[in-house]
Parts: structure tokens; C-alpha cells; sequence
């Protein structure tokens, strides 16, 4: 084909190539083709080395017997050599190293000098067996690590040993499934189903088990899973990697109210979206229906997301329902999310703890008058710690009449954090003394965490995220104005 005839793929065919107990010859004693060979070796390739010199590595590796070091001078023949590595900064010596490889017709990878390369060794995402390479032809090598990097925060460990699973019993599956329509289903089960989900957990003996059952009996049951996921305090970019992939692999998602809504936008366009929110103080879907919603979908072999705003583990009724689900045999995890007082803060630059100022934290549910009057108030108004109320906001004089009650400093520092994370994020800053009012005067509005301690002052000077602070001062001069 002439080269304007060029395929839009451009001249570079990605190909894997067989080097276990294969010679490759590498051409130079420092840093870059260390790093090569140390590349190869994983590969299983027998290492012929020429160069002036080693470094210590090198050296270490030739006393070894894991590379075989030449000298200064080209074999004869390169007859054998699957691949050549040019990674010598001599002149001389590289020219000759390049002219040698073209003569006897071996491919060559010359570092950091795509125009004379017939081979690019491309950035390299391992699962083994499972192997992705990623190429630029030389032209962004920086972007192709960068695209490697992001698919190893993507692709689960796990991923691996799963393939192998499936490789170990690929004979078994044939024989058993001869029909490429059961097979696909077979594999589509276990990519998807119990034996990936007992893989992720790290029990690698139960996902055999559960395949070998399969092959025992080929009509698939119906085993759904949920999944108890934390979705953070708001912005998608704290979300986990693996809550991201259980939300985009999710059949049902059943959410409460503070998932954000651009966190719903992964979820797969035909799956199911549970609106389970309790809003306005108002139980509108009882916590039993959602046991019962979960239950439901499970059972019938889909594989659900309970998504909760922050950690479902931390005023989420998580325990309640995982008590429930295993009651019922289901399979179940938890991955959880960071926590709305740990993020929210962290938005608001309050450090939770400070050696100056605050040694714990106490994380204090204020939804509700019976909790508030459940609450140790005593405890709570010590001095030298972080007080972090969630859902404070419709009781938010009640907290500052049993604090101010107990002893605590009218002079405290306070913060109130709104739609922590989120574009709309604002911050109040001020004194329990100010806190109601304070509260009151900016409408405060949940979500909202609201912190008191010394730590609570810090955010007037280390906020980074969204407008400054609203502090007393301001509101002191809002009121004198009113």
C-alpha cells in the first residue's frame, strides 16, 4: 500500500510478542537499559548485554547469570535475536548498534528515538493474563503513561486471577457447554456473577467452587448480590474507584437524597433508579420497604447498589440493613465513602484534629429532638476536641442552648458547612455564642455539618474550595445594619 494510501490507524500495528526463553540484545550499561532489562526479564527473555561499562545493578544481574554481558563489541551474527534495545548514548556506538539491526533484519526499539524504532515497547497495564498496551508511535509517550496510570486505577487486581480461573477451565467449559450461545452465557455469569464478586472479596478457592458447581449443573441460578456503597459528601471525584465500578455495573440503584445527582449520571442507562429519600423530616419510604426493595431484587438475580450519601456505615443505617440482608442469605459488601464531616471539613479547610487545638473528634447524629436529648452534653462540652453534628440544622438552637448549658464557652469557634464539596458549598464561621443566630441570619440549609471547636476558626484562614467564609463579623455588622 503506498502512504497515501495510509489507513487512518496509522503505521503502527500493535502486536504481543512470545519472549519467554527468547534472546534479546540490549545495547548499553546505564539507567535506560536497566530499566529495559528489568522490563524483559519479567517477560522471561534471555539477555544478551554490550556495552563499555555496567552500572551496579547491571553488574549485580551479570553475577547472577541473569543477563550475559559481551563487552564493547557486536556479535558477529545476529542471527536468533527476537528484538534489539538500543539504549547507548555514544554516538558511535548507537549508529553502529542501529545499522547492525537493519543489516540482519531484527526489530529495534532505540530509546527515546522513535525515528529509527521498528518496535515501540508501549506503556503497559498488567493483569496477567490479561495485558493492555497503550502507544502513541513515539508521538506522547508522557500522554500514554498518563492513560496507563488512570487504567491501573480502573482495573480491579482481581481482574487477573478471575481470567485465569476461566483459562484453567476452558477444556471443562467446552466439553460441557458445547454451544457457543451457553458458553457466552457461562462466561458472561462468571465475569459478572458470584465467582467475580468472591474474587474481589479474596476468596479465590469460593470462585472456583462456585464455577465448578456451575459446570456441574449449567442452568445459571438466579443469584443477585447488594452492594452497600458510599457515595461521599457530594463532589463525584471523591467517589472510590470501586464504587464507581459497582455503580456502572449496578442492574437496580436504590438512593437516598444525598447522592448527588452527578453521581447518578454514571449509573448504566437501563438500569433501575430507587428514589428512597427521606426528606423534610418526612419518612416517605419506610425503612422497611427499602428491606424489601433490596430483598426483592437480589432475589431475582440483579445485582443491586444501596447508594448513600457519604459512608453508609456512619449514620446510614447500614448495619440495620446488612443485619437484614444476611438474615436472608444474600451476598453481600460494603465499600465505603467518605464521611460528610471528614470531607466537608476538608473542603472548609478545618482540620478534625490539631495538635494545638483539638486531640479527638466525636461524630454526633442531632436529627431529631430524641436524639438531642439522648446526647451526653457533658461529654460534649469539653474543651480540646472537634465536634462534628450531622443533620443539626432544624435543632440547631437546641445545640447551642445544651453546650452553652453544660459549660462550654460562649467564645468557641463554630462552623457550618452547607452542600459541602459541591459547587454551591458555603461556610459560616462564627462563635457559639453567634451560632443560632449565625445560622438564622444566612438560612442555613441541608445538607449542612456544623463543627465546634477551636479547629471550626482555621476555616476563616485555610478555606480553599468555593467563596470565603461568612464569619461573625460580617454578620455582626449585618445585624447592626438591621
Amino acid at each position: 500500500m503506498k502512504s497515501d494510501q495510509m489507513s487512518s490507524a496509522g503505521p503502527w500495528l500493535p502486536l504481543f510478542m512470545q519472549l519467554q526463553d527468547q534472546a534479546v540484545l540490549v545495547i548499553g550499561g546505564g539507567i535506560e537499559a536497566q530499566r529495559k532489562i528489568n522490563r524483559l526479564r519479567k517477560h522471561g527473555a534471555v539477555i544478551d548485554v554490550v556495552a563499555a561499562a555496567l552500572n551496579a545493578e547491571m553488574q549485580s544481574l551479570h553475577a547472577q547469570q541473569a543477563l550475559r554481558w559481551l563487552g564493547a563489541e557486536l556479535p558477529v551474527t545476529a542471527s536468533g535475536y527476537r528484538l534489539m534495545i538500543v539504549a547507548e548514548h555514544n554516538a558511535e556506538l548507537k549508529a553502529q548498534a542501529l545499522a547492525y539491526a537493519r543489516h540482519n533484519g531484527v526489530l529495534v526499539n532505540a530509546v527515546d528515538d522513535p525515528a529509527n524504532c521498528s518496535a515501540i515497547l508501549p506503556a503497559i497495564v498488567d493483569r496477567y493474563p490479561i495485558t493492555i498496551a497503550i502507544g502513541s508511535g513515539g508521538a506522547a509517550p508522557e500522554l500514554a503513561r498518563k492513560l496507563r496510570s488512570q487504567l491501573e486505577a480502573l482495573l480491579p487486581q482481581w481482574i487477573g486471577p478471575l481470567a485465569q480461573l476461566s483459562a484453567d477451565l476452558k477444556q471443562r467449559i467446552r466439553a460441557r457447554l458445547p454451544q457457543s450461545a451457553q458458553r457466552r452465557q457461562l462466561l458472561h455469569w462468571l465475569f459478572t456473577g458470584p465467582p467475580a464478586r468472591h474474587m474481589s472479596q479474596g476468596r479465590a478457592e469460593l470462585a472456583r467452587r462456585a464455577l465448578e458447581q456451575a459446570l456441574a449443573d449449567p442452568a445459571l441460578p438466579q443469584s443477585g448480590s447488594v452492594a452497600l456503597v458510599g457515595a461521599g459528601p457530594g463532589d463525584p471525584e471523591l467517589l472510590t474507584v470501586k464504587a464507581l465500578r459497582l455503580i456502572q455495573e449496578a442492574d437496580v440503584i436504590v438512593h437516598d437524597a444525598l447522592v448527588d445527582e452527578r453521581i447518578l449520571d454514571y449509573a448504566r442507562r437501563d438500569a433501575e433508579l430507587h428514589d428512597v429519600s427521606k426528606r423534610g423530616g418526612r419518612c416517605a419510604f419506610p425503612q422497611t420497604d427499602i428491606h424489601a426493595l433490596l430483598l426483592q431484587a437480589a432475589q431475582a438475580g440483579q445485582r443491586v447498589v444501596r447508594l448513600k450519601g457519604g459512608d453508609p456505615m456512619v449514620f446510614g443505617r447500614g448495619g440495620e440493613e446488612l443485619q437484614f440482608l444476611r438474615r436472608h442469605g444474600i451476598d453481600l459488601e460494603v465499600v465505603p465513602g467518605i464521611t460528610a464531616a471528614a470531607g466537608c471539613a476538608a473542603y472548609a479547610g478545618i482540620p478534625l484534629t490539631h495538635r494545638e487545638h483539638a486531640q479527638s473528634v466525636r461524630l454526633i447524629t442531632a436529627h431529631g429532638r430524641h436524639s438531642v436529648d439522648r446526647l451526653d452534653w457533658r461529654a460534649l462540652a469539653q474543651e480540646r476536641q472537634t465536634l462534628a453534628f450531622y443533620m443539626a440544622v432544624a435543632c440547631i438552637d437546641q445545640v447551642q442552648k445544651q453546650l452553652l448549658a453544660h459549660g462550654l464557652s460562649p467564645a468557641t469557634p463554630v462552623a457550618m458547612v452547607e452542600n459541602g464539596t459541591r459547587p454551591q458549598q458555603r461556610v459560616m464561621v462564627g462563635t457559639l455564642g453567634q451560632l443560632a443566630d449565625l445560622a438564622h441570619a444566612h438560612a442555613l440549609q441541608s445538607p449542612a455539618m456544623v463543627y465546634v471547636g477551636e479547629v471550626a476558626a482555621l476555616a476563616a484562614q485555610l478555606g480553599w474550595y468555593g467563596d470565603a467564609p461568612l464569619t461573625d463579623s460580617k454578620l455582626s455588622e449585618q445585624m447592626a445594619a438591621a
